[in-house]
């Protein structure tokens, strides 16, 4: 079942972020992330996946409200993952049909994402899910 996500799925979701994605960030610093992002429903979207039987931890998503003078309202997915022991098990595109209900019920009628250039198996996930793929593109950051 997808449901919303709670304070107290911390520790599963850094541990998804950290096995699954690559993320090394502290639990101490995702707790904070997660206090601020849960209280800003207006402009983030979060649904985690847990496993009816037993109530594990199975994967989420993550999205935020992207808004543009040049483009219409989207939202923009930061996270998808789902772990690796359960993935081709429908989990990924369940999440992805959550998000686009939650845009239709704010509506949204664009769902936007990027993907890292080597993660060729999700590029044919999101493909296969409808998505288009539309440019290659740099990331740039600079800590101040």
């Amino acid at each position: 079942m997808i449901r919303q996500v709670k304070l107290s799925d911390v520790k599963e979701l850094h541990r998804i972020n950290t096995e699954e994605l690559g993320y090394n960030y502290s639990i101490d610093k995702s707790l904070s992330q997660l206090k601020k992002i849960l209280n800003d429903e207006k402009h983030h979207i979060l649904g985690l996946y847990q496993n009816d039987l037993d109530g594990k931890v199975l994967g989420y998503i993550h999205a935020e409200l992207y808004e543009e003078i040049y483009a219409d309202t989207s939202l923009n997915v930061l996270a998808l993952a789902v772990k690796k022991s359960n993935q081709h098990q429908g989990i990924g595109a369940e999440l992805i049909v959550f998000l686009e209900n939650q845009a239709l019920h704010r509506d949204i009628h664009l769902v936007r994402l990027n993907s890292g250039m080597s993660r060729i198996n999700a590029h044919n996930f999101y493909q296969h899910l409808g998505f288009d793929y539309v440019k290659d593109q740099k990331k740039f950051i600079k800590e101040i």
